[in-house]
């Protein structure tokens, strides 16, 4: 069973992003967690509000996935599945140069995925 949770429109480019993603994709949801906690990068705390938002998702009894068992999936049993930043639309700024020429400022955005699976669903 996947849980996902998701960030879109984040104001961050989806290049700082996407290494703290590769650092967490495989492990456990607690370890992702512990990761990224002592990561220094701005990035770091945005990926593990999204895992913290898919744990809650499979934590919850009420989700559609957990209606059958009506009980919450526990922390130590869910694995990052999938860890995906997508790069998002670009606010473009111009900015004056010399000889009346101008220079385009982008400030991109990016989409974060998470997806958390039961380990004892995937044996």
């Amino acid at each position: 069973m996947a849980f996902r949770a998701s960030h879109r429109f984040a104001r961050i480019s989806a290049r700082k992003v996407r290494p703290l993603a590769d650092l967490v994709r495989g492990k456990l949801a607690d370890e992702a967690l512990d990761i990224l906690r002592f990561q220094p990068h701005r990035g770091a705390k945005m990926l593990s509000q999204v895992i913290e938002s898919a744990v809650a998702n499979a934590q919850n009894p009420d989700h559609p996935l957990n209606r059958d068992t009506r009980r919450g999936r526990s922390l130590s049993d869910l694995i990052v599945s999938v860890a995906r930043v997508d790069g998002g639309p670009m606010v473009k700024r111009m900015r004056p140069r010399a000889r009346g020429m101008a220079f385009v400022i982008r400030k991109r955005m990016s989409h974060i995925h998470v997806i958390l699976e039961d380990m004892n669903d995937l044996s």
